[in-house]
């Protein structure tokens, strides 16, 4: 997937201060990890008269494949093994456009700290798009970018060259030449206009892409002609969300028309009537549904095991009926953050007693965490390496063994949906692994029937119908029918971890 950007200059304004707007340096060649592969800049040619930029994204297919499937998310949208055969990683679509938002982001938004006099400067710029899906054939793409101030030259691809009466493909070549933009501007065109032409996207077209398209949109989108199905195929068709950009993109243009700003326009409503919802945070969800699970257990003595530094701790305490909680974690430094945040040295008295912040391993059977009514490890397992897992599935349901246990972990089948994400990555740099719903209820079942506990599973956030809820929790219940068997195993099991935590102990 292929793009270049081309500009010509004198002594006095040369081409190399493109080098500048892009914040890429033409002597260098330089690499950017987005959300599906890898993107390259490089400049095939640069000195005072001409400098070309290309922009060139690495697509990585494996992660195509596992992470998108069917229309607008990594697949052709028009054959049954899109999955595997497809034009995503040659043809221009919603990829590059991210690319380009990604790599190019204060170019995009025409900031130039080295030279600010630059961005607002229109100059001779060319761009070239050698492959790009164009649903609507070349005279679409004429229809979005001639309004613009581009002068187009678009060439159909042919199905095959050597079989030129079986009429042209659905791709173009296309090339665009204009004196009177910014860079700021033509980056934006392209970034709207490239999915557009496409008509698919590769990722979930959530409410907020409203804003993205207004704010790329800002000074051209309200009075192009095109104005209604830019909108459309931006958003996917999500009627709702376009119907809105429209409303929007109508107040604008009133606007301008009038000289006067949008808000006052829209003055019908005092702002103080109506606050706009905000949305919740993945981490207040996930307490949220913690704190609402411990409830319905009728938990009131909590273990919380990987506390880190103590949110979870300081919303239990809120609520009068947990009467004991304990934060337990290995970090010396979670624990000394955890215990200021809490501010447990000026905390009264009848308060404190309820609090008690240990440092301790998961790996370990811990007398100290025996009898409790709950135990919460949100966000903790993977963390672990996959071969310590079992030390901590017996530390908590073999020793410790409360009568619920809360299990939170990301599902990363959601991972698809947030496109700053780099293909392949985790949500964060200490994550061992991040399982999918099947890999999680596979492991928490089998926990479950080891140790005699009853589970059941629960969304946090969002559940898409297609990857799921980003975050995946697990409910454990001690069984009312544990085997003896079960029992006796545990007992033989909690004494041979005691006897060896006492000689690893006696070793040290």
């Amino acid at each position: 997937m292929f793009l270049t950007v081309t500009t010509t200059g004198t002594p006095e304004r040369p081409a190399t201060d493109l080098g500048y707007l892009l914040h890429k340096h033409p002597e260098k060649a330089q690499a950017f990890s987005t959300s599906y592969g890898r993107a390259h800049v490089l400049y095939p040619e640069a000195d005072d008269q001409r400098c070309t930029a290309a922009l060139l994204l690495e697509v990585d297919t494996v992660a195509l494949v596992r992470r998108g499937k069917g229309k607008g998310r990594g697949g052709a949208p028009d054959a049954a093994l899109a999955q595997y055969v497809n034009d995503r990683p040659y043809a221009a679509s919603s990829l590059l456009a991210v690319a380009l938002s990604a790599v190019f982001s204060s170019a995009m938004r025409g900031v130039c700290a080295a030279r600010p006099e630059l961005p607002a400067q229109a100059r001779p710029l060319r761009i070239e798009v050698p492959a790009l899906p164009a649903r609507g054939g070349p005279a679409l793409v004429r229809r979005l970018f001639e309004p613009l101030g581009w002068t187009v030259t678009v060439e159909p691809v042919a199905l095959d060259a050597e079989f030129p009466e079986w009429g042209d493909s659905r791709y173009v070549r296309l090339e665009l030449e204009s004196a009177e933009l910014t860079l700021a501007e033509a980056l934006r065109h392209l970034y709207v206009l490239l999915p557009v032409l496409d008509d698919a996207k590769h990722y979930w077209v959530a409410p907020d892409e409203v804003d993205k398209l207004l704010r790329a949109g800002e000074g051209w989108l309200p009075a192009h002609p095109e104005q209604k199905l830019i909108t459309s195929r931006y958003l996917s068709r999500r009627w709702s969300l376009t119907r809105e950009a429209m409303e929007r993109l109508e107040l604008v243009r009133l606007a301008e028309t009038d000289d006067s700003e949008v808000e006052d326009i829209d003055n019908a409503v005092e702002a103080d009537t109506e606050t706009e919802e905000k949305p919740t945070p993945l981490a207040v969800q996930r307490r949220e549904a913690i704190l609402d699970a411990l409830r319905a257990a009728g938990a009131a003595r909590v273990l919380d095991l990987g506390c880190g530094q103590g949110q979870l701790v300081q919303a239990l305490l809120k609520d009068p009926r947990f009467t004991e909680i304990v934060g337990v974690d290995v970090s010396v430094r979670a624990l000394t953050i955890a215990s200021r945040r809490l501010k447990l040295d000026r905390m009264g008295e009848r308060m404190a007693s309820r609090v008690q912040l240990l440092q301790g391993s998961l790996a370990y059977t811990d007398k100290r965490l025996k009898g409790y009514d709950a135990a919460v490890l949100s966000e903790v397992v993977e963390h672990l390496d996959l071969p310590r897992l079992p030390a901590l599935e017996y530390a908590v349901f073999g020793a410790a063994r409360p009568r619920t246990v809360l299990v939170t972990t990301p599902n990363v089948e959601y991972n698809v949906r947030w496109e700053s994400l780099p293909a392949g990555h985790v949500r964060h740099g200490d994550h061992r692994f991040e399982w999918t719903r099947e890999e999680f209820r596979a492991w928490a079942n089998s926990v479950a029937e080891r140790h005699g506990y009853d589970v059941e599973f629960r969304p946090v956030g969002p559940d898409d119908p297609e990857v799921g809820p980003p975050t995946q929790m697990a409910v454990f219940e001690l069984s009312t029918a544990t085997p003896s068997t079960t029992v006796r195993n545990e007992n033989r099991n909690e004494n041979r971890n005691e006897n060896r935590n006492e000689k690893e102990a006696k070793a040290a």
